[in-house]
């Protein structure tokens, strides 16, 4: 057996190619980092949301404020009712049902990017539906359900990629959406905001070309971003 300089292998892993996933992700093993933190933050979250009520004030989307305070589309997404732990045990649940796949399939980047401009949209999607003269105008909206149907949505067109069925995520969201106009307090709008952009950005993310994979994604992310700003900008400028 030949000896190597320890030095020369380690320049050699240095310029070898990182391995990649079938839709551009490097393949990095071990836990789903960013879907634990995802959960974590969540958690920690709905914590301060039980030891200071101003938490909850200070984060949640409310048609009214987005305009003056617009990390308020983001934050919601990581607050949930804090009277009701089902609600977040039902998102942190579906969270971690489909989370660990996508992360593993898109790359953590491209994960992040997905559930966060979910989430955007599932608060934009609530804002293009209320309305000034109403209450929905004044009601706050909290939750990942946005996030988490973005990921339902790309994890479809993700299976329907692979050639895998999909039909387990297509009953889940036909349950969910119907119970989206049956139960009282689900924000059935956030959840089609979500569910649009999490598609989107799935086929872009598993339909690129793949020696233009890195490009289709970037430009998918901000091209998304923007039309999301675009559209919440012109919503406000219309009142």
């Amino acid at each position: 057996m030949g000896i190597q300089c320890v030095d020369c292998v380690r320049e050699a892993a240095q310029h070898q190619r990182p391995a990649r996933t079938a839709f551009g992700g490097r393949i990095t093993g071990g836990r789903p980092v960013v879907t634990l933190t995802l959960i974590g933050l969540c958690v920690l979250s709905f914590v301060l949301q039980q030891v200071n009520p101003g938490w909850t004030r200070a984060l949640a989307f409310v048609p009214l404020l987005g305009e003056s305070q617009p990390w308020r589309f983001l934050t919601s997404a990581f607050l949930h009712s804090p009277g009701q732990i089902l609600h977040i045990a039902f998102n942190m649940v579906a969270l971690y049902s489909v989370g660990p796949f996508l992360e593993a399939s898109l790359g953590r980047w491209r994960y992040l990017a997905l559930y966060l401009l979910s989430a955007v949209g599932g608060s934009v999607m609530y804002l293009l539906l209320a309305s000034p003269y109403d209450a929905s105008w004044f009601t706050i909206l909290v939750g990942a359900s946005g996030a988490v149907f973005g990921l339902f949505g790309a994890v479809l067109v993700v299976l329907r990629r692979v050639g895998r069925s999909a039909g387990g995520i297509v009953g889940v969201l036909l349950i969910n959406g119907v119970l989206g106009f049956v139960l009282p307090g689900v924000a059935w709008q956030a959840h089609l905001g979500g569910l649009v952009v999490g598609a989107a950005l799935g086929a872009a993310f598993a339909y690129a070309p793949r020696e233009r994979r890195l490009p289709v994604a970037v430009g998918a992310c901000v091209g998304v971003g923007l039309l999301l700003v675009l559209a919440s900008v012109a919503r406000y400028a219309l009142l």
